[in-house]
């Protein structure tokens, strides 16, 4: 299976202009899954809900997502991408999985991180596993958002749910976050992609410096590809998701049937 991510520089409040870049990086690009930064519509650092609202859009119908339903539908492919979402008047930092045949799945955000909760309504969705089917291939994915990475819970949930791949639109900014999701693969034998963002925002007297260095890791917690800091690049890679099925550590001890519930803190 042919899976990826694309490292880019999403320009604050410029839908259009985001669009055009994505488009540049996949026009020759061949894939099966890819996954694109969080909030790639709009950008990251608001200082107003102002600027939220004429950021945001709504699933599936909005402008982006849109966008995504034509480059999907034409490359027979299927997309996971963060975006500013608007539903009513509450706004969510979401996650879209686009099918060829125009569907879409939303999750959104449930760990929000620092300001994000001046902006944002903490996600009200499940963490859900769907199936998507990549020629003859049916695998099971899930979607978490940056933050959502520090709560071990969310990609083991999602693991226990069946998710063979782990897709993680990221806008990161501390160090560590990468080296965690080779955890992450490990501890629950599944793939990982991290697509984040790179450069820097200036908004409302206050900084932001993205870190770059997008990754896939397999199950056994092996970094298949990984970006650099601030290089912009669609990174596409060969897996095999059934890899992920096997949760054996070694012929006695299996991740997932190991588990002693009982004694968790609940």
């Amino acid at each position: 299976m042919e899976a990826g991510y694309l490292q880019f520089y999403p320009k604050f409040g410029d839908s259009d202009h985001n669009i055009k870049r994505i488009e540049h990086f996949l026009k020759n690009k061949s894939f099966e899954l890819l996954v694109l930064p969080e909030l790639a519509n709009s950008g990251y650092l608001f200082s107003s809900a102002d600027e939220v609202k004429k950021s945001s859009e709504t699933v599936p119908d909005g402008k982006f997502c849109n966008f995504l339903k034509k480059i999907s539908r034409d490359k027979h492919s299927y997309i996971v991408s963060g975006l500013c979402e608007r539903d009513g008047d509450d706004f969510y930092n979401s996650s879209v999985l686009v099918f060829p045949g125009g569907e879409i799945k939303t999750y959104r955000k449930i760990q929000l991180f620092y300001e994000e909760k001046n902006w944002f309504k903490p996600g009200n969705l499940p963490l859900n596993v769907q199936e998507i089917n990549p020629g003859d291939e049916k695998v099971k994915i899930g979607m978490m958002v940056c933050f959502d990475w520090i709560f071990p819970e969310v990609a083991r949930t999602l693991a226990l749910k069946g998710a063979q791949i782990i897709c993680h639109p990221a806008n990161l900014v501390m160090p560590y976050c990468q080296d965690a999701m080779v955890t992450r693969a490990l501890e629950n034998h599944v793939f990982t992609i991290t697509a984040n963002r790179i450069g820097k925002e200036v908004n409302g007297g206050k900084e932001l410096h993205f870190t770059g260095m997008s990754e896939i890791v397999n199950p056994k917690g092996k970094i298949l590809s990984k970006s650099r800091e601030q290089t912009e690049e669609c990174i596409i890679t060969q897996i095999d998701p059934k890899e992920s099925l096997d949760k054996f550590i070694n012929q006695k001890n299996d991740l997932f049937a190991d588990r002693r519930e009982e004694f968790y803190f609940k």
